[in-house]
């Protein structure tokens, strides 16, 4: 990568940073894109290079945000040494990264009403789906799967609003139950398959 390449990546970079925290602080009707030039210490026309209009800014955001909570649920998944441990892992880490400060705002409660259900859903579809498919169809080989990635990926995101409108200890137990709630509705999918829950 040349010098020009890795100055417009930082900048790139650099903005969707800044970006990522005043959203995330405020909300995206409360941030005007000259704020976010005068934050990030860039000009119009940087951001302009980068992004066609504030709303491509926060899909870009949106994206990067869902990106990272869908690692974050890999890697919990990924180190459990049992598959089955690993899912439900996943499940609640997606559930506690998702409601994170840093995601809260931007992914649950701003996302769906900027973006519109389709293209926040496509995020999901990508970013989450992604890893939930595969962990159901290898676990649960002989369940109807795109009824059931639907069934589960629908309770994880819909908690997952609900959670992100709470605060301190009602949050807390509020994700903590749900978790519960999507181990026991797995678990009990699982036994009445005929398959160990052990």
């Amino acid at each position: 990568m040349g010098v020009r390449e890795e100055q417009r990546v930082r900048t790139r970079a650099h903005l969707l940073s800044v970006a990522h925290r005043l959203f995330a602080d405020r909300g995206y009707a409360d941030v005007g894109l000259a704020e976010v030039v005068a934050t990030a210490g860039v000009t119009k026309g940087a951001l302009y290079h980068h992004f066609d209009g504030k709303l491509e800014l926060f899909r870009a955001v949106a994206a990067a945000v869902a990106r990272q909570v869908g690692e974050q649920v890999a890697a919990r998944a990924d180190a459990e040494p049992d598959a089955w441990d690993g899912l439900l892992a996943g499940c609640e880490e997606f559930l506690r990264a998702a409601t994170a400060p840093a995601a809260r705002r931007v992914l649950l409660l701003e996302a769906p009403a900027v973006l519109g259900w389709e293209q926040w859903h496509g995020l999901d579809e990508v970013n989450s789906v992604a890893h939930l498919r595969p962990a159901l169809a290898h676990l649960l080989p002989d369940a109807p799967l795109e009824p059931l990635v639907r069934t589960v990926s629908g309770a994880l995101n819909e908690s997952a609003r609900w959670i992100a409108t709470l605060v301190g200890a009602e949050r807390d137990r509020a994700l903590a139950e749900c978790a519960e709630v999507v181990r026991r509705l797995l678990t009990g999918y699982r036994a009445s398959s005929g398959r160990s829950v052990s």
